[in-house]
């Protein structure tokens, strides 16, 4: 069917910077809104970042400025640059897509499995 797949998390020192991926493969007719959420220990997941086909993003407002959304819809793809990374962004951080897999179908949220960033000295 659908799968979403993330990469790019890792060990980072406080300050640096990380670009996470997001692919959606599988049996894709179109995608509509994509998008960025987290969640750290002991705490609920939460909205990162989300982006629509057309390119309007929309994003928590604690990280506007040091985050940036963007994609590549020839290749269902998102992309989440992430700058002045501090210890409390560490968390697992998930990919969503909105697939409609056939013309007549609608369109369903799917999410991959999470990549870990760790901020840390």
């Amino acid at each position: 069917q659908v799968q979403v797949v993330e990469s790019g998390g890792g060990l980072v020192q406080p300050g640096g910077s990380l670009r996470l991926s997001c692919v959606a493969s599988g049996n894709i007719f179109g995608v509509y809104m994509m998008g960025w959420y987290r969640q750290a220990p002991g705490k609920q997941r939460e909205l990162v970042a989300t982006i629509t086909s057309g390119g309007q993003a929309t994003y928590a407002d604690s990280l506007k400025g040091r985050f940036t959304i963007s994609r590549d819809n020839a290749k269902n793809t998102v992309y989440l640059q992430m700058n002045s990374l501090k210890p409390e962004d560490t968390a697992v951080y998930y990919c969503s897509a909105d697939v409609k897999e056939t013309w007549s179908s609608t369109y369903q949220e799917h999410w991959g499995q999470g990549t870990l960033v760790t901020v840390s000295s």
